[in-house]
């Protein structure tokens, strides 16, 4: 691994790039041909998923890091995304020339498409889709020891076969889960309603990090918009639609706090992923301030929201510059990130602006204190994924 100063560098949100024969070779043979894979739109030509009668994303939309032109202009068929996207070994080499020692790698198609395996008729074809992709990051992790930190995506539409997968991942070498915020919006009890309880106490017992990525949980109809995929692109409108998408775990974090959540399970953790830093500061006083003027520590005898933020709530930056002051404040409950390799990545190329990861690195290095800085690149992350240092 690579050393950065004597500092290990952990990015706490990758992706990877899902293969074309991940499931029609990863699932039973029964299902295959009811299997997520790749085909030509033919309104485009461009190379999507598909899973039944739904196009779903394309992997040029979600691996743009080395590509040769801006967006919206995107690879076209998996042959001309980069290597490094989905290759084990491809991928070190990239993260060692970007001084990066490991990366939580978290997928695209079954985070952000989950309305269309839930829109599915076989329960158990479900199930496996996210099974499969579990089962295939656990092994991709293992072709580079020690570089690689798999997070279990989770069929959060059903509680128990939740738990089970989550107990099974967590003997193979998953870190952590993948969950949804916005539970509700799919006909199901909100997120941190009751009803959820047993999965976050065995996600306890487990010491399983919860892990909201922006965009897991979305509607058909939300995702549509912010990627833009279903309607001309426009350049004021997109870049918009995923400055605010960003800032969407706002709710998610407040409800944890003042639903009781944290209250209830105060060993777990629970990290806002690919949603940036620096409006939280704000958020959290502002529910401190609330609190106060409702007399709620009268009430409840509780901590103030901004104690349980502190106790095991993390958030991620990556490009930010103007938070770093703040950073201090909130030195254990922030990581690193370089959400390789979306758009929005630090993923230098001719086709973005981007600097390097190390650049940010060097940055942070400079406005930082020695101990803020070790926490948030390495030892946060560390404690939270249970990293064998």
């Amino acid at each position: 691994m690579t050393v950065t100063d004597d500092i290990l560098i952990i990015d706490a949100d990758s992706h990877l790039t899902e293969p074309p024969d991940l499931w029609r070779e990863g699932l039973p043979r029964r299902w295959r041909d009811q299997a997520p894979h790749m085909e030509s739109d033919p309104d485009t030509g461009v190379t999507r998923w598909r899973l039944g009668d739904r196009w779903l994303l394309s992997p040029g939309a979600v691996s743009h890091a080395g590509w040769k032109h801006f967006p919206p202009r995107r690879p076209v068929t998996f042959e001309d995304v980069q290597v490094s996207c989905w290759d084990a070994h491809e991928r070190a080499r990239w993260m060692d020339e970007h001084h990066v020692a490991a990366q939580v790698l978290y997928p695209n198609v079954v985070a952000f498409e989950g309305h269309a395996i839930m829109a599915l008729d076989d329960d158990d074809l479900k199930v496996a889709i996210l099974r499969t992709w579990n089962e295939y990051v656990s092994d991709f992790a293992a072709k580079e020891p020690g570089r690689y930190i798999p997070v279990a995506a989770m069929p959060f539409w059903d509680i128990d076969e939740s738990i089970a997968e989550m107990r099974r991942c967590a003997e193979t070498g998953h870190k952590g889960v993948l969950w949804a915020a916005t539970l509700a919006r799919h006909g199901l009890p909100a997120t941190t309603d009751s009803y959820w309880d047993r999965f976050y106490a065995a996600a306890q017992d487990l010491e399983m990090s919860i892990n909201f990525h922006v965009g897991v949980g979305w509607t058909e109809e939300e995702f549509s918009e912010v990627s833009g995929r279903n309607q001309a692109f426009d350049l004021r409108a997109a870049s918009g639609r995923t400055a605010q998408s960003w800032m969407s775990n706002a709710k998610m974090i407040t409800d944890l706090i003042m639903d009781g959540v944290c209250e209830r399970f105060p060993s777990l953790d629970f990290v806002s992923v690919e949603s940036g830093f620096g409006w939280i500061p704000f958020l959290i006083e502002g529910l401190d301030w609330q609190w106060r003027n409702y007399d709620g520590p009268r009430i409840t005898g509780g901590l103030l929201p901004s104690e349980y933020f502190l106790r095991q709530i993390y958030g991620c930056f990556w490009f930010e510059e103007a938070s770093l002051d703040m950073f201090h404040r909130y030195a254990d409950n922030i990581m690193f990130e370089t959400d390789f390799p979306h758009t929005t990545s630090l993923s230098p190329g001719p086709g973005s602006a981007s600097p390097s990861p190390r650049e940010i690195v060097d940055r942070a290095r400079r406005a930082l204190d020695p101990t803020t800085f070790e926490k948030v690149m390495y030892a946060n992350a560390a404690r939270v994924y249970r990293l064998d240092p």
